[in-house]
Order: structure tokens, then C-alpha cells, then sequence
């Protein structure tokens, strides 16, 4: 399913955490207190990582795909967007 400003706002709070996946490896982590947080996923050294974008709404769908896709710019360089953030 493709996550949309709508499904964003409407998404609640349930008994567990739960994601509502989104394309090319992003998605959002709603927690049981309704915190919701962007997360990117990506393969790197046979590993699934994933890296923390921010949190909604302070950041949009917009821009959570516009960070995913400079994380998927360093990955097809080489360089771990985890180990670029912390520089």
C-alpha cells in the first residue's frame, strides 16, 4: 500500500506498535502512544539496517521521500548513510 498524507494523519495508536510500510524501503513507526516516526531500511554488508529520518509531522511524506532518496544516493556510492550522518 502507498502511504498517503491521509492514511498519515488517521494513523492511531493500536494495543502494539505497528509500520505502515511505504515504497523503496521507507516507512512509519507508529508507537502505542502515537508517537510516529520515519524510518528508512536498506541493505547494506548482507544486513538490514535501518536509520531514523525524523519524526511526523515535523517531517512530511514530501520530505521523508526526498531524505530516503539521498540515503539511497550514498548507498548506490558506496557510503553508509549511517556512518555520513554521524560525520
Amino acid at each position: 500500500m502507498a502511504l498517503t498524507d491521509t492514511a498519515l494523519r488517521h494513523a492511531k495508536p493500536r494495543a502494539k506498535d505497528y509500520t505502515l510500510p511505504g515504497y523503496d524501503g521507507l516507512a512509519l513507526f507508529v508507537d502505542t502512544k502515537g508517537a510516529k516516526r520515519w524510518y528508512f531500511r536498506f541493505s547494506w554488508a548482507d544486513k538490514q539496517p535501518r536509520i531514523f529520518l525524523g519524526t511526523y509531522p515535523e517531517i512530511g511524506l514530501r520530505d521523508a521521500r526526498a531524505l530516503r532518496d539521498v540515503a539511497r544516493a550514498l548507498i548506490s556510492r558506496c557510503i553508509d548513510p549511517r556512518t555520513h550522518r554521524r560525520l
